[in-house]
């Protein structure tokens, strides 16, 4: 399998729903309609892409019914590019393309990888896919338990509240549990263990940021300063033209790594002596503090990134 530093030649595009996968092989405009599990993909797609050695997948990210397909491609050294679809959506609209169905979906996906050039995703080891699994979940149960607690707050019915606190009670359970699997994971995690022990060295990164860090941020370490903040969806964005130059802003990125990176910032504003120091300078120089927690979280995203890339420990 190629890395993200190597072009492909080819770019095929698989629209992935739960039920069916929609592929366009633009060597030969072929299009294929495919169950989406394994004996299918296996049985019928797999041969087809072994016949183009130098090509790329891309598919978008579909929370989660791409998992199979990633898997299966990935164990038999196929490249795959999981891509966010608003960019694709983006693009589509920018080349022309507004009209939107499964088989215009996978040829803009072939078109969008020969024009963007994606990274192929790294494979993940059983670990790791175990890893992001527990936090995964872990994502679901807060967002249940958010909602349980709005239910709470809105009914008045006495009985409802009772089911309702039973279901909290259940769900608080299992947050438990899988914050006690975390724990072990991360421990005996010897793939990423310098990862970790770096991570768990700056004050204010606990076990839940360590796990989503190295779940669902893999290129942290990896990139630019720019690029991983990007990713994160915390890089202001300029919006000038000529001479009108608009406010920066930040849009997109990984939203759950974005969530666990800002609680995880806010206890560096009170314990982390160097993003403490920064956040006080903002709010004495008149920044909001909406503005300054951004800030903080860009600069101690970056600091981390630079650390696990220079591989030591942080030191105030």
């Amino acid at each position: 399998m190629k890395n993200g530093s190597e072009s492909f030649t080819l770019s095929v595009g698989i629209d992935v729903s739960k039920s069916q996968l929609e592929v366009y092989l633009p060597d030969s405009a072929m299009r294929l309609e495919i169950e989406n599990s394994e004996d299918a993909i296996v049985t019928n797609l797999v041969k087809e892409l072994r016949k183009r050695k130098n090509s790329l997948v891309v598919m978008e990210a579909t929370g989660g019914y791409e998992s199979t397909l990633v898997k299966i491609l990935q164990q038999r050294q196929i490249a795959v590019a999981v891509v966010n679809p608003r960019q694709v959506r983006d693009f589509a609209k920018g080349i022309g393309r507004d009209a939107k169905t499964d088989p215009i979906d996978a040829k803009v996906l072939s078109l969008f990888g020969d024009v963007v050039k994606p990274a192929p995703v790294a494979a993940k080891s059983e670990d790791e896919e175990k890893l992001a699994a527990l936090v995964t979940r872990r994502t679901q149960l807060l967002d249940l338990i958010n909602q349980e607690k709005n239910r709470l707050r809105q009914t008045i019915d006495r009985e409802i509240q009772g089911y309702i606190r039973k279901s909290l009670e259940s769900l608080q359970k299992q947050l438990k549990e899988i914050d006690s699997r975390l724990e072990k994971c991360i421990a005996n995690d010897k793939a990423n263990a310098r990862k970790v022990e770096i991570l768990n060295s700056a004050k204010g990164i606990g076990t839940v940021a360590i796990c989503t860090f190295v779940a669902d941020l893999p290129e942290l370490g990896k990139l630019n300063r720019e690029k991983i903040a990007k990713l994160v969806g915390i890089a202001p964005l300029n919006r000038d033209s000529g001479a009108w130059h608009g406010k920066r802003f930040v849009i997109g990125g990984r939203s759950h790594v974005r969530r666990v990176l800002y609680m995880a910032t806010l206890v560096a504003t009170r314990h982390n002596d160097k993003i403490k120091r920064m956040y006080r300078h903002l709010l004495a120089s008149g920044k909001a503090k909406k503005v300054a927690i951004v800030a903080c979280m860009r600069k101690f995203l970056t600091i981390l990134n630079t650390l696990i890339k220079k591989d030591v420990l942080w030191s105030n």
